[in-house]
Order: C-alpha cells, then structure tokens, then sequence
C-alpha cells in the first residue's frame, strides 16, 4: 500500500482544500513539502470553479516547522549544515526553492484562508503567514523560535504584517504567542474558541466563494503590489541568505554540536529556555 500523499488537494464546490498531511510529525516540513504545497496551489488557480483555497493541518496541529531531527543530530556535511569552509550559496539556493513554495500562497490568484489549530511554528509560520487570511484558534501557538540560534523566517513576513516594534518583540525572543495575543497584535486576522474554529472558518469561506472570481483577483493584486512596491522581495533575499548564515556562525555550530551531543530536542529545549547560552561559541 503506497504512503498517503504529504499534501492533500480536493475540491468543494467553489473551495479548493489544502491539507498538510503528516500529521503523526505534527504535519513537520520535509524536502517534498514545498514542492507538493506549490503544486497544490497551482492545481487550484487553474481550477475555473475555484474561488478560494482553505490551507491547514491534519491532525493537532498545523505545522511544527522543519523536521530537523535528523539533520541536526547527524554528523557534518548535511542538508543545511556543511562542513567548513562554508559555500553559503548552497544554502540560499536551498531554503529560496522552500521560500518561493511557500510564497506560491501570497501569489496565488485565489485568496488563502489559513486554519490552525496547535502550532504553527518556524517554518510552519512561514506558510501560515504567506496566505491571505490567517483564523486561529484561541489556545493555538504561533512563533518563530529559531530566531534564537539556527534560523531566519526567510519569509519576512512578521514585519510585513506586524511594523517594526511587535516583529522585533517576537524576532529577539523566540517566543511563541497564543491566537488571542495574535489577534491583538494584528498577527491573524481573528482567534476563536477552538470549538467554534471549524465552523467559523467555514462561514468565512463561504463569504469569500460568494464573490466573482475576477473580483477576488483584483481585490488581493492590488493589495499585493503595494508590498512589493515596499520591498518585500529583496527583504526576503536578505533573509534566506541570513538563515543559511545562521546554521554556520560560531553559534550555529556550537548548537549543531549540542544536538549530536544530546539530541535535537534537548538542545532546543535548552537553546529556548530563557538562560544565557553556555555553549562553546554560544556568545
């Protein structure tokens, strides 16, 4: 029996159903991921009934990030962590074919309505923060903690969506925010009780679907532009150059080293406890 495909695409009447699809890894990202994403949202701008794309995660979660397990506790050279000296166009050229997948939900002609429930963290909130519509529920968690050691949202669109002062307050911590707090910093555009996510999500699907396809394309055109015309591709040019620089300061490499020392999820629960770093390098 063949493994259930990593992305889930089906149509709904006017709604085209997105669903991340691993869900026993918290629906974690993985070398196909992007691709599969990209091709989803492709199939739905080409599908005349298509109005509007509902994006979100099976199971408890929408997206726990990159499944970096395995990279992080292997031994040097492996994807995203080369041995030294270091080419850091290998990397740019890596996390900008993931950065440009995900960015295929900012692109996409149909608006997107994202879903989550859970965790929508690291690179799960590059996808999240790349559709049109973001709905959470109210005890999910959103947040970036490699901001920490060993990342950059390639992304940017915590500034694009949050000015300067709140993406600085989550950039230089790491912290993960509950949807209610997402809400009133003006993260998603709402936070519900997790018993009405569902239903809520729904009704604003429907909302959208009502209107004409060529409407909906122009409204999300003309809103998109006025954030290229602010430089949104150049900031993420900085930004997925900066994550590959991340995996490779001294302080990337002393957190490397921790992960094969104690393992991935030791190393992060230390790198995001709040204490000073004590690694070698770890400045």
């Amino acid at each position: 029996m063949s493994e259930q495909p990593i992305v889930l695409y089906e149509r709904d009447g006017r709604i085209a159903r997105i669903t991340l699809n691993r869900p026993e890894h918290l629906n974690a990202i993985v070398d196909e991921t992007p691709g599969a994403l990209k091709a989803a949202v492709e199939r739905a701008n080409w599908d005349d009934e298509v109005h509007v794309i509902a994006l979100t995660g099976a199971g408890r979660a929408f997206c726990a990030g990159y499944d970096l397990k395995a990279y992080a506790e292997a031994p040097r050279p492996v994807k995203g962590s080369q041995d030294m000296p270091w080419d850091p166009l290998i990397d740019y050229q890596w996390m900008r074919h993931a950065t440009d997948c995900f960015m295929s939900l900012w692109r996409s002609l149909k608006p997107v309505v994202t879903k989550i429930r859970g965790f929508a963290v690291a690179g799960g909130s590059d996808i999240a923060l790349c559709s049109d519509l973001v709905v959470m529920a109210e005890d999910a968690r959103i947040g970036y903690p490699p901001a920490r050691i060993w990342g950059c949202p390639t992304t940017g669109m915590w500034v694009y969506r949050l000015g300067a002062e709140k993406a600085k307050r989550l950039l230089l911590t790491g912290d993960l925010i509950d949807g209610r707090t997402a809400k009133e910093y003006g993260l998603v555009i709402d936070a519900v009780p997790e018993a009405e996510l569902d239903d809520y999500v729904e009704a604003l699907l429907a909302r959208i679907a009502s209107v004409p396809k060529n409407q909906l394309m122009m409204q999300k055109l003309m809103i998109n532009q006025a954030y290229d015309n602010m430089g949104l591709n150049s900031t993420q040019t900085l930004a997925t150059f900066f994550d590959g620089v991340t995996r490779h300061s001294p302080e990337g490499v002393a957190f490397k080293a921790r992960c094969e020392q104690i393992g991935f999820k030791a190393a992060v629960k230390e790198r995001d406890s709040g204490d000073p770093l004590g690694w070698k390098n770890a400045r």
